[in-house]
């Protein structure tokens, strides 16, 4: 190949905030345990309380908190993200890994957002918007600070990046 640099594909370097485990957490509990109760109430309410079911109902409750307490943790495992001064670099999925890389040429916006919960850990998100059919790229649970600096600097690049974004 003539004129194309050839550059290995290896795991963006960075992960989440450590504080992200425990939101997601929360997150994946507000889901889960509702879920579990609706289970329970139901077998209580809606049945002449056969043994079996009951197991059953109480293997799909422990399975809910179960769930809720290891997926952000396997989670934080997996997901990766990058910034270089020529690219946007993210992994993620436990099963399916995505890669997603966006050069800092086709970067049309950089948003950070803070949800009340993300507040209440510190945490932030930050939203790469591209001139790509497969949309945004979004780097999630940084801490506030870090996802402001780094929109900053992804401003700074973007802007001393030649090319029109499209």
């Amino acid at each position: 190949m003539t004129g194309i640099a050839q550059v290995e594909l290896r795991p963006p370097r960075n992960q989440a905030d450590p504080r992200a485990v425990a939101w997601w957490t929360a997150q994946w509990l507000i889901l889960m345990v509702p879920v579990a109760v609706a289970a329970v109430a139901a077998y209580w309410i809606f049945t002449s309380r056969p043994v079996w079911l009951g197991a059953c109902v109480g293997v799909f409750a422990a399975g809910c908190v179960v769930l809720a307490l290891v997926a952000p943790r396997a989670y934080y495992r997996v997901e990766r993200w990058e910034v270089t001064d020529q690219a946007v670099y993210t992994r993620k999925g436990w099963l399916i890994h995505t890669w997603r890389v966006a050069p800092m040429s086709r970067i049309q916006r950089v948003d950070t957002a803070r949800g009340p919960v993300q507040r209440l850990f510190g945490l932030a998100d930050i939203t790469v918007t591209t001139a790509s059919s497969a949309g945004a790229i979004k780097i999630e649970a940084l801490d506030h600070e870090v996802a402001a600096e780094l929109a900053e600097r992804l401003t700074a690049i973007t802007q001393a990046t030649p090319g029109d974004a499209t």
